[in-house]
């Protein structure tokens, strides 16, 4: 990012000597990867989250229920504070990104009224809507999909539901791969952004993290806190049983490096193993907080940007996009590029503004994977909670200090 900035500035100060165009390719050939794993992502991760947890569904019923409904509320105040805070702050105004690839092909219009939004959403063929990067259909048909896996019993769920999975893993490791070259493009991405727009893009960048980091603080305070005074749950006991696992999610940018721990602290908080059985790992595949709002907040920087303006019939349209393709975001880090880079093509918005976003993303990500964190934990012990099951009359462990908890129990 900083070689990007240099070189863009020195292009800036040389404007007879245009040489960041050159550079365009390298960035182009990112974001052309980034585009190539936005169908099969999502399509394996919704399966996966849908009909993998639809045995489960039926035999836990009123948790299942409960829990699902409180992971909408949640994403939904997180997904509005998100566009709250990108309206109000503006990040994105004033950074003019280069004209995106004319060899890209993107939606020429995203579906403005109700009843568009209604027809651009079926798909008449699923290959048709995977090869133009429809994400609304591909989001449409995989719901769909995974709904009739689930009524399906016996070996052929078993098989489709593995390919699903094999499918989202190798996607993962996809994006893996990808990243290796991520320096390269976002390095050119920022060099021909500051070399049409000047150093100026900084500032907006720095804006967006600040935008975010504020946004977080503010769901944290109206969404996260009053649910737990709301179930009664112990506010400083809760901090003291989430800071060690909420530190691994800050610092390696996973959730998934932080769910070991953080489900044993659940049960040592007083939550029942079958409960964190259940509504933890259902809650990596509905109940990311920090990623929806990083969603909402990144969508508006990208189309402010580019000098797009969106109606707020279009914005919620969007957050109703968001809403249901931030489902099948992992807590792997990157992922939720590939949702952003999604919904920015559903909305003809140009993919340029992902790898500008990706110069500063580790800091963002940081911020929104322990929100992430945070929230599935405060879900499970709001969880055993409403089913009467918490009980909190165990001392807490010392720092380091594992409870007797099988390890078998653990894992599963």
């Amino acid at each position: 990012m900083a070689v990007g900035i240099v070189v863009g500035w020195i292009d800036n100060r040389l404007p007879d000597r245009d040489f960041t165009p050159y550079l365009k390719p390298l960035s182009n050939i990112f974001l052309r990867l980034i585009k190539s794993i936005v169908v099969p992502l999502i399509f394996g991760t919704l399966v996966v989250g849908i009909a993998g947890h639809g045995d489960d569904l039926k035999k836990i019923g009123r948790l299942a229920v409960r829990s699902i409904g409180y992971f909408w509320i949640m994403t939904s105040v997180a997904l509005a504070i998100g566009l709250a805070a990108g309206n109000l702050v503006q990040p994105g105004r004033g950074v003019n990104l280069p004209a995106p690839d004319p060899n890209v092909a993107i939606p020429q219009s995203a579906p403005r009224t109700f009843g568009g939004f209604l027809e651009q959403v079926v798909p008449q063929s699923f290959f048709e809507a995977a090869a133009r990067n429809e994400v609304l259909q591909i989001v449409f048909w995989s719901v769909l999909f995974a709904v009739a896996l689930a009524g399906v019993k016996g070996r052929p769920k078993e098989i489709v539901l593995g390919f699903a999975e094999g499918i989202a893993e190798v996607m993962f490791r996809f994006v893996a791969i990808i990243m290796r070259y991520a320096p390269i493009g976002i390095g050119a991405a920022m060099a021909v952004t500051v070399g049409h727009s000047g150093l100026d893009v900084i500032v907006n960048l720095g804006k967006l993290v600040l935008t975010l980091y504020a946004a977080l603080v503010v769901f944290v305070v109206v969404a996260l806190i009053p649910a737990a005074l709301i179930a009664r749950i112990p506010i400083g006991r809760f901090v003291r049983a989430v800071k060690d696992p909420a530190f691994i999610a800050f610092s390696t940018t996973s959730s998934d490096a932080a769910l070991p721990l953080a489900m044993q602290r659940m049960i040592e908080f007083g939550v029942p193993k079958r409960i964190v059985a259940f509504v933890m790992p259902t809650g990596y595949s509905f109940n990311l907080d920090g990623s929806t709002l990083y969603l909402g907040v990144a969508s508006l920087f990208v189309a402010q940007a580019a000098g797009i303006e969106l109606t707020l019939g279009d914005q919620l349209l969007m957050m109703l996009t968001l809403l249901i393709t931030s489902k099948g975001v992992a807590g792997v880090p990157r992922s939720s590029l590939v949702v952003l880079s999604g919904t920015l093509t559903a909305f003809g918005l140009p993919l340029e503004g992902v790898a500008v976003i990706l110069g500063v993303d580790e800091l963002m990500d940081m911020a929104r994977t322990t929100v992430n964190l945070v929230g599935n934990c405060l879900a499970t012990v709001v969880m055993g909670r409403w089913e009467g099951e918490l009980r909190l009359d165990q001392p807490l462990p010392s720092p380091g200090v594992m409870s007797a908890v099988p390890a078998e129990e653990t894992a599963t």
